[in-house]
């Protein structure tokens, strides 16, 4: 299947309750699978095509305040649109599932594919002291596993949820195992899980409010605090990451998503030359493995991080390593997919080789 068509059946399957979407290249088979597959018809879950992204991320809004399993998916412009949806979903502690499918830009850019919106996905596009939590996947099969894993991280921590892919990954067609099917959420489900803050009707309880708003600066500020702790303990406990070739590496490659699947190439290449190259994929962008990739500063000579972009996730890198080890940075610009033996040529470069 299509990574992007994975996406939509692992929805269904993980028990969703609801999307809502717009189309844009190259994310759009996700919602006309979800069309072709009517799950209405099977498990009950609403399908819609919004007017906008701006009322698609708004329709996320208000079914997640009712304790409901949503998500929405775009591509890059379609996800500076929803900005402001995301912040608000944030603000108020709602959990949903957002999926960027990232083309290249600025602005209406290319179709083609990138990964350009490491900055936007993974320090908060929108306004204020937030974070989601960033899924990224390197393969099809990822794509299907990330589905059931975003929406259980954004419940269990009551965040929004990213799986930032690209149009490689997206458009990209591998076998894939399918997750088995989960119910959706009974009321009696949701009321337990959700029970505190969801809208499920007052009954017997003091009224629930769901606001992103706080006119108070003293309790906005004890708010944020809060929030802040919550970012703690995501960056404490759900860390994840992939060290592939590394055992005996002198350098070492760091990449996500279609990027490491090239590098795996590149690294295959290295060593026929002698050259012991291993790769390190940060999973979770946000939280961001900040001490996995430190460990290895001063055990390899050099990291080049690789990315279809202009270096944004080198940012991290260099802050993760603290100054104790070389990065560099290699990129192609504007929906350019870098071949292997590109990469190879430019880590060489940068390191002297």
């Amino acid at each position: 299947m299509k990574g992007n068509e994975v996406i939509a059946e692992a929805a269904i399957r993980c028990g969703c309750d609801g999307y809502f979407g717009y189309p844009i290249t190259p994310q759009s088979e996700v919602m006309e699978t979800l069309m072709l597959r009517k799950p209405w018809e099977e498990t009950g879950m609403v399908v819609l095509q919004a007017e906008s992204e701006v009322a698609a991320i708004n329709m996320v809004y208000g079914a997640a305040t009712c304790g409901k399993k949503v998500m929405t998916s775009s591509s890059s412009p379609g996800v500076s649109l929803k900005q402001e949806g995301i912040t608000y979903l944030a603000g108020a502690e709602l959990p949903c599932l957002v999926v960027d499918v990232v083309r290249g830009g600025p602005g209406l850019g290319t179709i083609q594919p990138a990964q350009s919106d490491y900055f936007q996905a993974t320090k908060g596009g929108g306004h204020g002291d937030y974070h989601l939590i960033v899924l990224a996947p390197a393969s099809v099969q990822e794509m299907n596993d990330f589905v059931d894993l975003g929406f259980e991280l954004a419940f269990k921590y009551r965040n929004p949820a990213m799986i930032l892919s690209d149009g490689v990954i997206g458009q990209m067609m591998e076998k894939v195992e399918l997750s088995p099917f989960k119910p959706r959420w009974t009321d009696e489900e949701i009321e337990k899980i959700s029970g505190s803050w969801a809208l499920r009707g007052k009954k017997n309880r003091e009224h629930h409010i769901v606001t992103s708003l706080e006119l108070d600066p003293y309790g906005q500020e004890k708010f944020n605090r809060k929030l802040q702790a919550k970012y703690r303990e995501i960056e404490a406990k759900e860390v994840r990451y992939e060290e592939i070739a590394c055992e005996d590496a002198d350098y070492l490659l760091i990449a996500y998503g279609s990027s490491a699947r090239i590098c795996q190439k590149t690294v295959d290449l290295a060593r026929e030359q002698g050259i012991k190259v291993g790769i390190f994929r940060p999973i979770t962008l946000y939280p961001f493995p900040m001490e996995a990739l430190a460990k290895w500063a001063g055990r390899v000579k050099g990291m080049l991080s690789v990315e279809m972009s202009a270096g944004q996730m080198v940012y991290d890198v260099r802050l993760a390593v603290n100054g104790k080890v070389k990065v560099e940075h290699y990129g192609r610009l504007g929906g350019v997919i870098h071949a292997p033996e590109e990469v190879l040529e430019g880590f060489k470069s940068a390191f002297g080789l």
